[in-house]
């Protein structure tokens, strides 16, 4: 995805797994993400993520099989604001904007 650029912090494994660590930057503050449950073969994925000063986040993620032989994923995001900086962040997160922001996740991974 354009501008990811994660920085493993901790992995036994190198790649993603349970009680990983790692950290992405974007242009004003940089974010601790820490997988929290990790089950490939249940294709399901959470984590937390906490921008300090700003917002705590929990992402989950479950694939599942759909028609033609497609994937169909649900995914979930939580907010909580840390501070004022975090109010205005969850007053921007309408569903139009979800929506836009998810279209484009979408793209980019398909990409």
């Amino acid at each position: 995805m354009p501008g990811w650029d994660p920085t493993l912090v901790l992995s036994n494994s190198g790649v993603a797994e349970k009680d990983c660590i790692f950290v992405t930057r974007d242009t004003s503050q940089e974010s601790i993400w820490v997988i929290t449950d990790f089950e490939p073969k249940k294709y399901k994925l959470e984590m937390i993520k906490v921008t300090p000063g700003h917002i705590v986040g929990k992402l989950e993620i479950q694939l599942s099989l759909a028609e033609d032989n497609r994937t169909a994923a649900e995914i979930a995001f939580t907010y909580t604001a840390l501070s004022p900086e975090g109010d205005n962040f969850l007053n921007q997160f309408t569903a139009q904007w979800y929506e836009t922001f998810m279209q484009n996740w979408e793209n980019a991974i398909n990409h």
